[in-house]
């Protein structure tokens, strides 16, 4: 279970500044010796290898990360920006460092462990578990610093050379800092520019996390760090336990986004999709919640199917968009991600990897985040399908695990779509994951098809519209009323023809109890109708309550909505919501459980299609085997 948003107290933090500027003034380090430096030897261009076994041995190195990085200039007195900025940042990275391993401490043992082990040393198991916390707190304290100095630290380039290999102690926070700060002092070397100063600090810090993190399993005591959640106000600075999505620059989006009257059909998905868009707007970087999740309603995970060129790759492009846009206006950070078949490895866990990494970037609480998987059932597989790799097998858990696993949190700052042509190939207990349906079918009627040629012939031509109102059918309200009175009835004929057997014998639900039985009765033919589905269905049914359209006016400048306090959003969200009505219920639950037969209905058609192709094959086997044999060329 998480820890909630903490809050540190810069008295916190200023507390530990002196010795912070101390350590960077000077410290000694206890350093492997690599043999006294092997010189050249003379005329042969060749290094002298001491006979003498030197293993094991230390010296001690002096280091001044000041001297370092004011010696930069060593012409001028003065600090230049660059350098001011770096010094500053990593005595405040330091000093958060302490601060945050301070609080470790109290949360764990550890700080109880001290006060007994000052009075007398600790013995035994206390003493090893004691050793252990300590331990721990260092890697706290060293990943904190290194996590910081990448969210401060603004490259405008990349380092010339590879970072060194991080000196790594971790028997104290002192100790843990003098390797860094010695190691950090070879990574800066002697530059002379402050653009590459700043990239090669950067580059260390990145490194370090690097190797912290592919140490962590060492630390049996490092989940209490994992689930905090720390704010540093001053710094405008976020710390989720060991997250580091944000430790790498991210990449700018570049993607052909679309406007929303370019997308012609599909108006539920539209609709929904547009309403993504301005929810995800609501999420409050403070208190690191949405108030739709809060207030119910909001869309975490989607699932959208339909033939090949109905138009998902459209509504990816839309939506993207939209969010992008509005991120500009509020000046927050959009991280827009898909997940595909290239990221699939043949390298065991890799292929894990990846999709955690993709679940972690688009989950950062410190962006706006949407994220697709296009094409899922090339990506994710079925459990029970045996031509499937190992490494969708291994995507397919990450995904279930992240859409609605024990330790699944939304907070609402973030939306994953998946993408199919064929939904039927997807694992059901991953395909069930998706709060919402959308069905991509594209355009449908006569005037959808005069609308979306209109639109892609574009204008470099005279050729009269006819008898024909353009894009009136694509106006999204009267589209979308259209769309869900077809769902007063379901579509498909599995769910026709119970729903007409409920009817007649039960009459129209309207009751709570109806629709118990109504559901029920769908349950006794579709097993996979489960309790996961029905609350998918009342996830729906809470979105269409909180189906409120947010007013333009609210995205256009961020003073209206965009900033107000998460207190004042969620007010004005709930000032516009509506009640759950009996229509809002048999939709949904026809919009639901329409897709589980649909699925069901392809399986079996696919199913059946594969079974008349083998017994096609035995019968044309069986004749050419008696040709076989007739011809004597049979040898069986």
């Amino acid at each position: 279970m998480d820890i909630g948003l903490t809050t540190l107290p810069d008295e916190d933090i200023a507390k530990h500044l002196d010795t912070a500027y101390r350590l960077m003034e000077r410290v000694t380090v206890s350093v492997d010796d690599p043999g006294g430096g092997r010189p050249d030897v003379a005329g042969t261009g060749r290094r002298f290898v001491s006979t003498v076994a030197t293993g094991g041995l230390k010296r001690s190195a002096n280091v001044s990360l000041i001297e370092r990085i004011s010696g930069v200039t060593p012409d001028d007195p003065m600090l230049s920006p660059g350098q001011h900025s770096l010094i500053y940042g990593l005595r405040r990275g330091l000093a958060i460092g302490f601060a945050v391993a301070d609080l470790f401490a109290r949360q764990t043992e550890l700080e109880s462990m001290k006060a007994e082990n000052r009075g007398s040393p600790l013995q035994g198991d206390r003493a090893t578990h004691f050793h252990k916390l300590l331990n721990s707190e260092a890697f706290v304290a060293l990943f904190t610093t290194a996590r910081y100095l990448t969210a401060s630290l603004q490259a405008a380039t990349e380092p010339a050379e590879d970072p060194p290999e991080p000196v790594l102690e971790f028997d104290t926070v002192l100790d843990a800092y003098k390797g860094f700060l010695y190691s950090l002092d070879r990574a800066l070397g002697d530059l002379k520019e402050d653009a590459a100063l700043i990239a090669s600090a950067r580059a260390f810090a990145t490194h370090t996390i690097e190797a912290l993190l592919a140490r962590q399993q060492r630390f049996a005591e490092i989940g209490t760090f994992d689930r905090m959640h720390i704010r540093v106000d001053a710094d405008d600075f976020t710390l989720n336990g060991l997250d580091a999505s944000g430790a790498g620059r991210r990449k700018p989006l570049v993607m052909t986004f679309k406007k929303p009257n370019e997308v012609v059909g599909n108006h539920i998905a539209k609709y929904q999709a547009l309403k993504i868009a301005k929810m995800l707007m609501a999420y409050d970087f403070d208190r690191q919640m949405n108030p739709f999740v809060e207030l119910g309603g909001f869309l975490f995970t989607f699932i959208g199917d339909g033939f090949p060129g109905t138009g998902k790759t459209t509504l990816i492009q839309m939506i993207a968009g939209l969010i992008n846009d509005y991120c500009e206006v509020a000046g927050t950070t959009f991280h827009y991600e898909n997940f595909g078949v290239d990221q699939i490895s043949s390298y065991q866990g890799k292929s894990g990897q990846n999709c955690r990494q993709f679940i972690d970037n688009v989950m950062d609480p410190r962006v706006i985040g949407f994220g697709t998987i296009d094409d899922l059932d090339q990506v994710a597989a079925s459990r029970s399908d045996d031509n499937t790799s190992a490494g969708q097998q291994e995507v397919t858990a990450v995904l279930m695990e992240s859409f609605g696993g024990a330790g699944t949190v939304v907070r609402g700052n973030c939306s994953f779509g998946m993408f199919s042509n064929y939904p039927e190939k997807i694992d059901d207990a991953l395909r069930q994951r998706a709060g919402a349906r959308w069905l991509v079918d594209g355009p449908q009627t006569e005037e959808d098809y005069i609308d979306i040629f209109a639109l892609l012939v574009g204008r470099n031509h005279a050729i009269p519209v006819g008898d024909h109102d353009l894009f009136a059918a694509q106006e999204i309200q009267r589209a979308v009323k259209e769309a869900y009175s077809d769902l007063n009835r379901p579509a498909e004929d599995g769910l026709v023809r119970i729903y007409e057997r409920e009817i007649g014998a039960n009459g129209i639900p309207a009751t709570l109890a109806d629709i118990g039985r109504y559901l029920h009765a769908i349950k006794e033919v579709e097993p996979r109708f489960t309790g996961r589905a029905i609350k998918n269905i009342t996830d729906a049914v809470k979105m269409r309550a909180m189906d409120i359209e947010l007013p333009d006016e609210w995205f256009e400048t961020p003073e209206p909505f965009l900033r107000k306090s998460y207190d004042e959003k969620k007010a004005m969200i709930a000032d516009l919501r509506s009640t759950i009505t009996i229509d809002m219920v048999i939709q949904e639950i026809h919009r639901y459980a329409d897709s589980e037969f649909r699925y069901s209905d392809k399986s079996d058609e696919a199913s059946v299609t594969a079974m008349i192709r083998n017994e096609r094959l035995r019968e044309r086997a069986a004749r050419e085997i008696v040709g076989l044999k007739e011809a004597g060329k049979w040898n069986a």
